[in-house]
């Protein structure tokens, strides 16, 4: 693979990346429903891009917050018993990663916090504009954020969940330079009264896109569940005509198939 590196996406958020110093699964969820139950909640609509059986060996885990859409229990709890390395999350979630098993491989981050991975990559937790909470009473007591992943010479960003914010993706690109790819969020964002202020919408990721001066960006967290009051193409189609208006081409801001991979 030289320095190169493949992102491919499973479905929502849960996405894939591989390089020469290993592979990384960012929120992973491969479950029917999401939920604080199992036979409830919001059920997938579009079956995961790898199965589970397909899966690579994975070197490490990096899980965002800890919203059921990001944080699958039942998916980690699997992924523990795979004997997955590490876990990176932001502060406070080590007591739901002991409940699956993976606590005494879990590392905790604070926000512009570094830590060295398996096989001589690296990863720092950065901002997000979002929030936390799993269940009454224990919002915002666990950190919430997003990453940058260092493999070789490739950058890799990932959003995780975030409003827009100038300021917080020209300070990453300030930090960390213009990545090679950024996996950016464009669903889940009606209505905006509502969602503004802790999801961006599609033309907004193509703000962030310049804003980071992202070689290549990937839409992420759109087509999986349904979250929010758009229907399940609108983002496809507000990112193309945000696009246009942007003069950006779109195979510089791409949408996959679940399974699809790009290439940076």
């Amino acid at each position: 693979m030289a320095d190169g590196a493949i992102a491919t996406w499973i479905g929502h958020s849960s996405t894939l990346v591989q390089t020469r110093t290993g592979s990384f699964l960012f929120d992973p969820v491969f479950s029917e429903r999401i939920g604080p139950v199992r036979w409830a909640g919001p059920r997938r609509v579009t079956a995961p891009g790898i199965p589970w059986s397909a899966l690579p060996r994975i070197d490490a885990v990096l899980l965002s917050h800890d919203h059921f859409d990001h944080c699958d229990l039942p998916t980690l709890k699997r992924l523990a018993r795979r004997n997955v390395p590490l876990f990176a999350a932001p502060l406070g979630h080590m007591r739901l990663l002991n409940s699956v098993g993976a606590g005494g491989r879990t590392v905790e981050m604070d926000w512009w916090q570094a830590r060295e991975l398996p096989g001589g990559a690296s990863v720092t937790l950065v901002p997000a504009l979002h929030w936390c909470r799993r269940r009454p009473g224990d919002g915002n007591r666990r950190l919430w954020g997003g990453f940058i992943l260092r493999s070789g010479n490739r950058t890799v960003y990932y959003a995780g969940d975030t409003a827009y914010s100038a300021g917080l993706f020209g300070e990453i690109r300030r930090r960390f330079g213009e990545p090679d790819l950024a996996l950016l969020p464009i669903g889940a964002y009606e209505p905006r009264w509502f969602m503004s202020g802790v999801h961006m919408n599609p033309d907004e990721a193509v703000r962030a896109h310049r804003d980071l001066g992202a070689r290549r960006s990937l839409g992420v967290h759109w087509g999986t569940f349904q979250l929010a009051d758009e229907g399940r193409e609108a983002p496809l189609r507000a990112l193309e005509a945000a696009l246009s208006g942007a003069g950006i081409p779109n195979e510089e801001f791409l949408t996959l198939p679940p399974g699809g991979s790009a290439t940076v």
